[in-house]
């Protein structure tokens, strides 16, 4: 299939324009992650003190995964800092509630503990157990998720102020006024330098059983081979779904698969930053405006993995940009972006954001990338070059001397459904869930 030709004049602005904004990203990647590591250390700092009043909460020293992806990021979207509990889940008693529709949301449960277990007797405490009636011959009662972040709230404050008091966190790095119960883990700011992170402190179960759920995304390709076995071997943790429900997460393992995608030779990450830094400073007005986040993009890379698995689609670094934006565009367009292990959720059901406007911006940033793309007035000169094209087929424009980029099965099949996109909504709508579809089944959905 012969690739649409591309403007000369526009080409030859864009190429250096994307690596020069790649090198921006990469130049402030080092001190991102310099300043996440001062502020990791400050939290676990007061976290090993939580330990030693309550040796319930353990501290999570295996964060290295975060660290590589705050630097991939520009976006200040609150991060994660799991606290494991001290508990053998499998001695506990998973207890689900009345069977849901699956794009409901992850799997609920309740922690239920048998009566026959030994060794938990520190988990039927009042302060975070709620006993059973005395009919149930099986539980004794249940880990209740609000007890247990009130608990730890309690135990964050005391160690921040023993931990300030003996000069263990330096002066003004973190306050106990900032410290936040949130509706389902604890909102924490910790200051790095100039930095300020917000830390979402949440207490987690660690299981050493995957879920069987995730056995057909075993087989999904785009992946160093092997990797996704070995990675949704692992366990899915339990965190809080509501004041008496915990649920499955599979962050983890998402952060892990992203990882993966590093080990592999192309522009991938790069292409993620790229929409992170673009989706931040462009889409979201500097953060200032609700819009997608970096889970949202992380997302879309790992499908857009799947659907361009071949090394060559990830070769260049403004294909590889396109290959993501197409991926977008027809979540945005069909406003469902499944869950990569789980595809039966869509991540954009019930996010309250103007999914139409979003895409305006993402189409119009695709057109004509180079306004967003400019770290300085005078990267371009007097005046912007000329527009790629019309329309969304524009978005599929590669460069036309190397037919390479063309070859993929799964790009043609997205050049042809694309194609109709300007007829009518309801054409394009069609066309975007045909390639869903095909997502669905690479994940072991039936289509």
């Amino acid at each position: 299939m012969p690739a649409p030709a591309v403007p000369t004049s526009a080409m030859a602005v864009q190429v250096p324009l994307w690596h020069h904004y790649l090198q921006a990203i990469r130049s402030r990647e080092a001190q991102r992650a310099q300043d996440f590591q001062r502020a990791e250390n400050v939290l676990l700092t007061v976290l090993e003190r939580v330990h030693a009043l309550d040796p319930r909460f353990i501290v999570d020293y295996s964060r290295g995964l975060e660290a590589f992806q705050f630097a991939l990021r520009s976006s200040e979207d609150p991060l994660d800092m799991e606290v494991p509990l001290w508990v053998d889940a499998e001695a506990l008693l998973i207890e689900e509630p009345e069977a849901t529709q699956p794009e409901d949301g992850p799997e609920l449960c309740r922690l239920g503990v048998p009566r026959e277990g030994a060794g938990l007797e520190r988990w039927t405490t009042d302060d975070i157990f709620t006993a059973s009636s005395e009919g149930d011959a099986k539980c004794r009662g249940h880990i209740v998720p609000s007890k247990v972040l009130c608990v730890l709230k309690d135990l964050l404050v005391a160690a921040i102020v023993h931990c300030k008091h003996h000069s263990l966190i330096r002066p003004g790095s973190l306050n106990a006024a900032s410290l936040r119960e949130e509706q389902l883990h604890l909102s924490l700011l910790v200051s790095s330098g100039w930095r300020t992170i917000n830390f979402r402190v949440v207490p987690v179960v660690r299981r050493k059983l995957g879920a069987p759920a995730l056995e057909g995304a075993q087989q999904m390709p785009g992946f160093p081979e092997g990797s996704l076995r070995r990675i949704l071997s692992q366990g899915v943790d339990l965190v809080p779904a509501s004041t008496q429900l915990w649920r499955t997460s599979t962050d983890y393992l998402l952060t892990r698969l992203l990882g993966e995608l590093g080990s592999l030779q192309g522009h991938r990450l790069d292409s993620l930053s790229i929409l992170d830094r673009v989706n931040h400073e462009s889409w979201r007005d500097g953060g200032r405006t609700d819009g997608l986040t970096f889970g949202h993009l992380k997302t879309v890379l790992l499908w857009a993995s799947v659907l361009f698995p071949v090394p060559e689609d990830w070769a260049e670094l403004q294909g590889a940009v396109y290959r993501l934006l197409v991926v977008l565009l027809c979540c945005l367009a069909t406003r469902k972006l499944p869950h990569f292990l789980h595809p039966q959720r869509n991540l954009l059901q019930g996010s309250g954001l103007d999914l139409g406007a979003i895409y305006e911006r993402v189409e119009d940033f695709a057109s004509q990338p180079e306004a967003a793309l400019r770290i300085h007035a005078t990267h371009l000169g007097r005046s912007p070059p000329p527009r790629i094209g019309s329309g969304l087929k524009a978005l599929l424009q590669l460069p036309a001397s190397d037919p390479t980029y063309w070859a993929t099965a799964y790009f043609d099949v997205l050049l042809d459904k694309f194609q109709v996109l300007n007829i009518q909504d309801k054409d394009r709508i069609s066309a975007m869930q045909s390639i869903f579809q095909k997502a669905r089944t690479l994940g072991g959905e039936e289509s």
